[in-house]
C-alpha cells in the first residue's frame, strides 16, 4: 500500500456534522470514485487509522474526503480543525467497489455513503452515461452537488429515514431504477442489505450489484 503525505487545500461545511476535505493529489496517486484511503491521525501521541471513501469524481489536481463529524470522537474533531496548507498522512488508494466509466449507473447511498454515491453519479454524467442516486437520511449534505445533478437530468430520490416506512420507500426507490443495469450501494450493514434485496427481487443480477458496507 503506498503512502503519502499531502497538503490540505481546504475544509468545507457541507452539511450538519458534515464537513468535505480537499487535499492536493500528490505524484503518483490516481484513484476512482467508490476507491477509499486510510487517514492516519495523532490519538494520544500515536498514529490511528481511519477509512474514508473519496467523493470527487476524479483525482486531478485535488480530490475530496466526505467526513461526518462525531463529536465526541478522536480523529473526526482533529480533522475538522484542519485547515489548507495543513498536512495529512494517508495511504492508498483501497478497494474494489468503484466505477470505471463503464456506463449508465444507480448509485444508492446510507448517510455517509453519500459521498462515493455522489461522485460516481457525478462521474457517470461527465462521461455522457444516465444515472440516478437515491440517498436515505436524516439531514441531506452536499445539497448544492445534489441539486447540480438534478439539473443535468440525474433522478434524484430524497429518502427521510425517520419515516414509518422508510424500508418500503427505500426498496421501492432502489427497485425503480434496475434498467440501468449497474448499481453502487454505500452505507450501513441493514442499509446495505434492504437495496441488495430489493434490487434483487426486482430482477438485477448480483453481478451488477456492487456494494460497499461500513459496518
Amino acid at each position: 500500500m503506498d503512502e503519502y503525505e499531502v497538503v490540505v487545500a481546504g475544509v468545507r461545511d457541507v452539511g450538519e456534522e458534515t464537513i468535505a476535505i480537499d487535499v492536493e493529489t500528490p505524484a503518483g496517486f490516481s484513484a476512482l470514485p467508490g476507491q477509499f484511503v486510510v487517514v492516519q491521525a495523532p490519538v494520544d501521541g500515536e498514529l490511528v487509522d481511519r477509512y474514508y471513501t473519496i467523493s470527487s469524481p476524479d483525482t486531478e489536481g485535488t480530490f475530496e474526503m466526505t467526513v461526518e463529524i462525531d463529536p465526541e470522537g478522536d480523529v473526526t474533531p482533529w480533522l475538522a480543525d484542519l485547515a489548507a496548507g495543513d498536512a495529512l498522512a494517508l495511504k492508498g488508494p483501497l478497494g474494489e467497489t468503484c466505477y470505471d466509466d463503464e456506463g449508465d449507473v444507480l448509485a444508492v447511498a446510507g448517510g455517509p455513503g453519500i459521498g462515493p454515491a455522489l461522485a460516481i453519479a457525478e462521474r457517470a454524467v461527465d462521461h455522457g452515461h444516465e444515472a440516478a442516486l437515491v440517498y436515505e437520511d436524516d439531514g441531506f449534505a452536499h445539497r448544492e452537488r445534489l441539486d447540480a445533478l438534478a439539473d443535468a437530468g440525474v433522478a434524484v430520490e430524497l429518502l427521510d429515514e425517520t419515516a414509518a416506512d422508510r424500508e418500503r420507500a427505500l426498496s421501492d426507490a432502489a427497485a425503480a431504477r434496475t434498467d440501468l443495469g449497474n448499481a453502487f450501494v454505500f452505507g450501513f450493514s441493514e442499509f446495505c442489505r434492504t437495496v441488495r434485496d430489493a434490487l434483487r427481487d426486482a430482477g438485477l443480477d448480483d453481478d451488477a450489484i456492487h456494494v460497499e458496507s461500513f459496518g
